[in-house]
């Protein structure tokens, strides 16, 4: 067989046993090195003083809800209409009723996650109205893109999450798209997924799907859903997030508190100042689910992207984001909360060059951090609004390596290889050894999307760039998906459950 395509078939066969599930990832990834921060002790106190500040003499508003004010009011914080101000160290106290480390329950037993310690998870993108892919170009998402999507994410196994949103599909009507994600998620894919946050009553819907699918007693007793809420910075908890934060906090699902901010214009334009107002919109939010249920999940989260302030327009893969996070995570830790942040964002229309060294760049800089769960890690384009086909395999790659990266170096006897040394003669070479062929299938790590063979190899296999290699492999995953098994029952009652509730919506009865 050609050297060509022998090469060929292994890459074939490598992709056919990842597209059937016969993968070698684990559900999450645990870390083996240390993790990487720019803030020093004296730089923590300075930042925890003036987040302190900010809650004690600014205060935080939570907006259209007079339960949430009462609450705050009875266990001594000072309000003020709806500004709510605390005393220094009064959010810490709360917040050490939230556990450090948890479990997300997967339908699937085999695919839950650890959130927090020294795991990681990698988790699609969220939310882009758009998808493009290299034969159809850009166009508004629908429900097909969405089912695609949840099918290419459940067979790649670097990826650990089912996601969100991981496009919004504009061909449901908003009043009912929750419902079908949520069936997406959980007959398509068997791993763990994020609950819709947009009214109660959505997240209200998520939870008693989850319920039909595993069980009432193991969903009231377990986190099996895994949700974000965003502040709208600066210093804001609006009616919307605050209502889908006391749903799930009441159910004991694990709420994300994650203000979104554009450096600049939703905060100052130095990383010092907005460490200090993202810490204070956290601890906020985090003690009032503690307030609401002590013990419940909570997490650590950031979306923090500076704008370009000549035109306003966010920017992607800069050196302040990556500053950001590593300075973040060691916030998080102090609280003893797990972090959230972001992977794989691009400003890039198309999956190009710019694309992947910008997404790379914020993507290491999350690995190198101790990011726990690292949303956006795959499909983005066109700074989240978009996500490309091309590029959920093309970062699904990257996640891979990196997954590898944190685990480590291998120092054991065998990765010492005296054996080999004493095998080979000086001068020769180690290809024919035992230790090379008891190892060559997982000795180094080997990408599904990048080509290493000779300019006349990839001349002779098409001449491809990547991302027709990528539309390739898309179009691969998709016709060789198989659907997870589920039990006909549970599958006809979530079934049951969505023309339910979708004529009731549309009857106005939510």
């Amino acid at each position: 067989m050609a050297a060509g395509e022998t090469r060929r078939a292994g890459r074939r066969a490598r992709m056919a046993a990842r597209a059937t599930g016969a993968d070698v990832y684990a559900p999450y990834t645990t870390r083996k090195i240390g993790k990487v921060s720019l803030i020093d002790e004296d730089a923590v106190a300075i930042i925890e003083h003036n987040a302190d500040r900010i809650l004690d003499e600014i205060g935080m508003e939570f907006r259209g809800d007079a339960e949430t004010l009462e609450l705050f009011k009875r266990h001594g914080a000072r309000v003020t209409g709806e500004r709510v101000r605390f005393d220094p160290g009064w959010c810490r106290d709360r917040i050490r009723t939230a556990p450090p480390v948890f479990t997300q329950h997967a339908r699937n037993p085999e695919r839950s996650v650890q959130i927090g310690g020294d795991a990681q998870v990698y988790a699609p993108s969220f939310g882009p109205p758009f998808v493009h892919d290299m034969e159809n170009g850009r166009r508004y998402a629908t429900i097909e893109d969405f089912r695609n999507i949840t099918k290419l994410h459940h067979q790649l196994g670097a990826i650990n999450h089912s996601g969100g949103v991981v496009v919004e599909p504009v061909d449901i009507p908003v009043p009912l798209r929750h419902l079908h994600m949520a069936h997406t998620h959980l007959t398509l894919n068997d791993k763990p997924f994020m609950g819709a946050v947009t009214a109660p009553e959505r997240a209200r819907d998520t939870i008693e799907m989850c319920r039909i699918a595993m069980g009432k007693d193991f969903v009231d007793r377990n986190c099996v859903l895994y949700s974000v809420v965003n502040t709208n910075a600066p210093l804001v908890m609006d009616e919307t997030m605050l209502w889908a934060l006391k749903e799930y906090a009441r159910a004991g699902q694990c709420t994300v508190v994650s203000p979104f901010v554009l450096g600049g214009a939703m905060s100052p334009v130095t990383v010092a100042a907005t460490l200090s107002q993202v810490l204070a919109e956290v601890m906020a939010s985090v003690a009032l689910i503690q307030l609401i249920r002590p013990g419940a999940p909570a997490a650590f989260g950031t979306f923090f992207s500076p704008i370009s302030l000549r035109t306003g327009a966010p920017t992607f893969g800069t050196p302040e984001g990556t500053q950001f996070q590593m300075c973040a995570k060691t916030l998080a830790d102090r609280l003893g909360l797990p972090f959230h942040s972001v992977g794989g964002l691009t400003a890039s229309k198309v999956p190009d060059a710019q694309a992947g060294y910008e997404s790379q760049a914020q993507l290491m800089g999350a690995a190198m951090a101790g990011v726990n769960f690292i949303i956006h890690a795959t499909g983005c384009l066109e700074g989240l609004l978009t996500t490309g086909y091309e590029k959920i395999v093309m970062d699904a790659d990257r996640c891979s390596a990196m997954q590898r990266f944190v685990q480590g170096v291998d120092f054991s006897e065998a990765a010492q290889a005296m054996d080999a040394f004493f095998e080979v003669e000086p001068g020769g070479h180690f290809l024919g050894a035992q230790h090379t062929w008891d190892n060559f299938e997982t000795a180094f790590w080997m990408g599904e999307m990048s080509d290493n063979g000779t300019f006349e190899q990839w001349r002779a296999e098409g001449a491809q760039w990547q991302h027709d290699r990528a539309s390739a492999r898309v179009r691969q995953l998709i016709d060789e998906y198989e659907t997870p098994p589920m039990d006909i029952g549970i599958r006809e009652a979530l079934d049951d459950f969505v023309a339910r509730r979708s004529r009731e919506i549309e009857g106005g009865n939510t």
